[in-house]
């Protein structure tokens, strides 16, 4: 057995069986163990920063990490917008990056780097394997470093001879170390806190918008009137009817505040305490009152989840009825301008258990408040700010569940980052459908300029334009093996949405506005 069989026998018997790859020459040996490696699906991607996104995506979904494979640090390094959102989502990843031989790269051949540099600001793990008999070995320590809650990235650089060396061996996984629950004492003090009857917004992170967290979070928030925040960067949250109500902390600085003025307590539960995308000389960083008290109750590499069970213990709360969100009532058909009809369009036409993820900050920025009252879904969204995550996240959450319809909402200039996601929904037959809002500019920037500059010239301006060219986002999709339309009326949208969700096969919507 070669390094290459090892290491992927060792992922595969750890339940790490998807790979997301854009391989090269120093990985090839990776590449020829996969037919000796059935178990193994690769998934092949045109762009590394698919690649990271759908793994992202796909660990959102599973909890269980995906591993991807990439060649030398030129890959690494075209992989690293996509692998920050991931960092910043908290998800278990294992990334695999081939390299020079250990005798050819003293040579500085013209593709070598510093690979380890590239990695370490990403990765909570790495290593570099020189031997064959070594890499099953590593590969288990990956997958068990990136399997430590909340969730972390680990990176294997994998030099060419120890993938092709014989002496491989398959390793045993052992599992990561359980996290830490808060003590008591710090359970108390929050307790205290939701006792007192002051304002009080409990802010959701490190996967306490799903599953047994955020249950406990709604049973303390009905049992003391908390309300229940989560950052604008949330990683999923499961949301809809029969769900509990989750407000997400806005993305503009100034309606941030307006909703965050009223709270003289906030406790955070594996979450950052609100602060601005970026700083101003016009305005604090800060979101919060300066008389709000701001106090932890998890950090996110504790159990977070458990804290909240503590907690609701403590408050006598585990056995209360969590408030949940009742169905809204299908809206008519829309008759105002297209881009005011499609919330309501999303509401009547979100089919249960649906994904929907959401990459449309100016355009679509009505879409999430919208659609609380629609069927139960999941609602995924960009974590770390680095656009051109929207289809790549999408790809990987259809992988991650098979059968789910997956509806992407993606800005125009977002979608030109990693547009070659689309092959890769085209070769596997995903049921994504992507709505593209075409505004032919990048309008987030334009509004960050207008508040930065009082009267910014035509050269600013124009430097945010998207056209002229004006891109054909139908034309686009259907050379990289997609149907689409272009929907110019709330009812063509309508009825290019239903088609789409109904097909069960990729498909792209543009909307020009």
């Amino acid at each position: 057995m070669n390094g290459a069989e090892s290491l992927l026998g060792t992922l595969v018997k750890a339940g790490v069986d998807v790979c997301f790859a854009n391989p090269g020459t120093s990985e090839i040996h990776l590449v020829d163990a996969l037919d000796r490696c059935p178990r193994m699906r690769s998934v092949p991607v045109l762009f590394e920063g698919v690649a990271t996104g759908a793994a992202d995506g796909y660990a959102r979904m599973t909890g269980n990490p995906a591993c991807t494979l990439f060649h030398l640090g030129p890959g690494l390094s075209n992989s690293l917008a996509n692998l920050h959102n991931a960092c910043r989502a908290q998800v278990p990843m294992v990334n695999i990056v081939g390299d020079h031989a250990t005798f050819h790269r003293p040579l500085d051949p013209p593709l070598a780097s510093d690979i380890e540099a590239i990695a370490r600001p990403f990765s909570r793990w790495q290593a570099s394997t020189r031997r064959a008999e070594d890499l099953g070995r590593d590969g288990a320590d990956a997958v068990a470093a990136a399997r430590t809650l909340p969730g972390r990235i680990a990176t294997l650089i994998v030099p060419a001879d120890a993938a092709w060396g014989d002496g491989g061996k398959i390793a045993e996984v052992h599992a990561p170390a359980s996290p830490p629950r808060p003590d008591a004492l710090r359970i108390e003090e929050v307790a205290s806190l939701l006792r007192n009857g002051q304002r009080t917004a409990l802010v959701l992170g490190a996967h306490t918008t799903e599953g047994a967290g955020l249950q406990a979070a709604a049973r303390i928030a009905a049992k003391t009137g908390a309300r229940l925040l989560a950052p604008f960067t949330f990683a999923r949250m499961e949301r809809g009817a029969g769900r509990p109500v989750v407000e997400r902390i806005a993305y503009v600085t100034e309606m941030a505040v307006a909703q965050l003025a009223e709270f003289r307590q906030m406790i955070l539960v594996g979450a950052p305490a609100p602060v601005s995308f970026f700083g101003s000389p016009f305005r604090s960083s800060i979101l919060t009152s300066a008389d709000c008290k701001i106090v932890t109750l998890a950090n996110a590499d504790e159990d977070c989840a458990g804290a909240l069970d503590q907690l609701a213990a403590a408050l006598g709360a585990d056995k209360t009825e969590p408030q949940l969100q009742h169905r809204e009532t299908p809206r008519a058909p829309p008759t105002s301008s297209l881009l005011d009809s499609i919330p309501g369009t999303v509401l009547q036409l979100v089919p249960e258990n649906a994904i929907i993820v959401d990459e449309s900050i100016t355009s679509g920025r009505g879409l999430m408040g919208a659609t609380q009252g629609a069927a139960p879904h999941d609602w995924l969204v960009n974590t770390g700010g680095s656009i051109g995550i929207g289809v790549p996240l999408a790809v990987g959450a259809a992988i991650a569940a098979p059968g789910r319809p997956v509806l992407c909402f993606e800005g125009d200039g977002s979608f030109m980052y990693t547009l070659q996601a689309l092959w890769t929904a085209a070769r596997l037959s995903l049921p994504i459908t992507t709505v593209i809002f075409a505004n032919r500019v990048y309008a987030i920037l334009k509004l960050e300029l207008m508040a930065a500059a009082s009267n910014p010239g035509p050269r600013a301006m124009n430097a945010l334009d998207l056209a002229p060219p004006a891109i054909d986002f139908v034309a686009l999709s259907k050379s990289l093996g997609v149907p689409a339309v272009r929907a110019t009326t709330p009812e063509e949208f309508a009825t290019a949405l239903r088609r789409g969700i109904e097909g069960k096969a990729p498909n792209v919507i543009e909307v020009p506005v």
